[in-house]
């Protein structure tokens, strides 16, 4: 596919969106990557990325292997997260920790539109269509009201977190973040992120090989569980399309549950930088907020995440034209 400058900029800019979303616990950035239009080109990219890779560049040259696996857009999207989770990652740990409401509001109006974005390119209602839709809306949901656990912080078990982490990461209405937040390791990863920042900054070798050390077994959990896991979403987007619709559908809608506002504090956590923040979560109507609910502000950046989409879909409507 022959792109431009230009079109390479706004896959970026897909890239920091992703990367916001994966760092807040209850926002997918496979849902990011949906909404935005790159989400099966993704999937088919990662999926189609092997070994093979080599053997082409040894009979072709390295650009054509490149062009051939799609490469410039896979390098320009984990430039974009990886820009974001070290840099606007902070912004939106401010936002969560000094306007809460709004930021969930206006994630909830952007998964709601979402989802009713997703559910019109679902071509044919059969039965196993609702069926799909019910059994992901409800493990999304449980996912949401579990209880995380505590984690050993050993090799085997960041190798085992980057694996599952991964696969909720790409999954729309999955957050990876959040799935951290259940095994334990949420922090874990946040503390080695802030490792390798500090290690990059002070250039301190010592913190920043600690830090590499880690992130490498993780990247290799994560690795093959994207690989594995492309796989099938390929599969499945292939031979049927409005089946794993209604699956990801499915887990948007049961995902709402953790990205509503109003939410009540069952019980509070230290993070890395020493701050308490919200652990255990139930979700609540508006006159039972502890505080100024802001029902005005919150409908009104709900409405912002819900047209911002609709403008989104218009604008792919009219590019496709």
């Amino acid at each position: 596919m022959q792109r431009s400058l230009k079109d390479y900029l706004v896959i970026s800019l897909k890239g920091l969106a992703m990367g916001a979303a994966d760092v807040v616990p209850g926002v997918s950035g496979g849902t990011i990557a949906f909404i935005s239009g790159i989400y099966e080109e993704l999937i088919e990219t990662i999926n189609t990325l092997n070994f093979s890779f080599f053997t082409v560049w040894k009979k072709e040259g390295f650009l054509n292997a490149w062009r051939t696996y799609n490469l410039s857009f896979l390098s320009t999207l984990f430039l974009g997260i990886a820009i974001s989770i070290l840099s606007l990652a902070k912004i939106i740990k401010w936002l969560l920790h000094n306007e809460p409401l709004l930021l969930w509001a206006f994630f909830f109006g952007l998964v709601l539109a979402s989802i009713i974005y997703i559910g019109k390119q679902i071509t044919q209602w059969r039965p196993k269509v609702f069926i799909g839709i019910l059994i992901a809306a409800v493990i999304s949901y449980l996912i949401t009201i579990a209880e995380p656990i505590a984690s050993p912080e050993n090799n085997i078990y960041l190798l085992f977190c980057g694996f599952i982490a991964i696969i909720a990461m790409i999954l729309p209405g999955v957050s990876g973040a959040f799935i951290l937040l259940i095994l334990g390791a949420y922090q874990t990863f946040i503390d080695i992120l802030n490792q390798l920042r500090e290690g990059l900054i002070s250039m301190d070798f010592d913190l920043l090989w600690q830090a590499i050390y880690k992130i490498a077994i993780i990247a290799i959990g994560a690795i093959t569980g994207l690989k594995l896991f492309s796989k099938v979403l390929n599969w499945m987007f292939k031979h049927h399309k409005n089946t794993t619709l209604a699956i990801l559908t499915g887990f948007m809608i049961g995902s709402l549950n953790k990205l509503w506002p109003w939410k009540k504090v069952v019980s509070w956590r230290i993070n890395s930088e020493g701050l308490k923040v919200p652990y255990i979560e139930k979700s609540i109507l508006p006159n039972n907020f502890d505080g100024d609910p802001k029902i005005i502000w919150v409908l009104l950046f709900i409405a912002i995440g819900f047209l911002l989409i609709l403008i989104l879909e218009r604008l792919a409507v009219k590019k496709a034209e």
